[in-house]
């Protein structure tokens, strides 16, 4: 993704979200660790797990940039479900602990990159090739997203109003590619974002950062959007 905001403002929100998260999961109780999560089949520990499991997986991508030694996010194509089954049956404070390590670990390998070495390629979990720099967006967007996932309480609104600002920007561009029509996605206080291929809008659908980015991601509904035209069905935007 172009015009990421600079590295150490991304820092600052993946540690901000990582301490909400913790903050949040610190109050379950076991049955409540159990519970389903907003995701489909995963309970509340299988988000934690892979929280965890996704900073470590991250920071491999970081000590690649670091070093120029290839180490992909995961060592086999089965390596990330192995690791979330594998966590999300274990107790509260061994989830806790986890996360708060992974996190740590996540943040030192960060802090270890230098600024030349921010422009290396690396691979992501989708395959793609980016940048080492929009590394730390990748876990912007677990932290916080997943804090609306564990369903203790936060919606979409927790987001601070420059991430929602920034995953706006991001989810347009990737679902464009796979958008039925063009809508002109006005985003107040901001400006306007163009989702899908074609020259001239079929609608628009305005509303604040926070609900576009969840309507784009899946987390909400477009109910609290207005506008005009025909909206899509939207697909998975990862």
């Amino acid at each position: 993704m172009s015009g990421l905001p600079p590295w150490e403002t991304l820092l600052g929100w993946v540690a901000e979200g990582q301490q909400r998260t913790e903050r949040a999961s610190a109050c379950l109780d076991p049955a409540g660790l159990c519970r389903p999560s907003r995701l489909p089949g995963w309970s509340r520990g299988h988000v934690l797990a892979h929280l965890s499991r996704n900073a470590d997986a991250l920071a491999n991508l970081l000590t690649w940039a670091r070093t120029g030694v290839e180490i992909r996010m995961y060592a086999t194509p089965d390596e990330r479900e192995e690791g979330i089954r594998a966590g999300a049956h274990r107790e509260l404070p061994e989830q806790l602990a986890d996360l708060a390590a992974s996190g740590a670990r996540f943040r030192a390998a960060a802090e270890a990159v230098l600024p030349a070495r921010r422009s290396v390629t690396v691979i992501s979990g989708q395959g793609r090739q980016i940048p080492a720099l929009e590394v730390p967006w990748l876990r912007v967007r677990e932290i916080w997203l997943h804090l609306v996932d564990l369903d203790l309480g936060y919606d979409i609104g927790v987001l601070p109003d420059a991430i929602a600002w920034t995953l706006v920007q991001d989810a347009a561009a990737g679902l464009t590619r796979r958008a039925q029509v063009t809508l002109d996605l006005r985003v107040e206080d901001h400006g306007t974002v163009r989702l899908g291929p074609g020259a001239f809008p079929d609608g628009v659908a305005a509303g604040n950062a926070q609900q576009i980015a969840g309507w784009l991601t899946g987390r909400a509904g477009p109910a609290g959007l207005t506008g005009s035209g025909a909206w899509p069905d939207l697909p998975r935007w990862l």
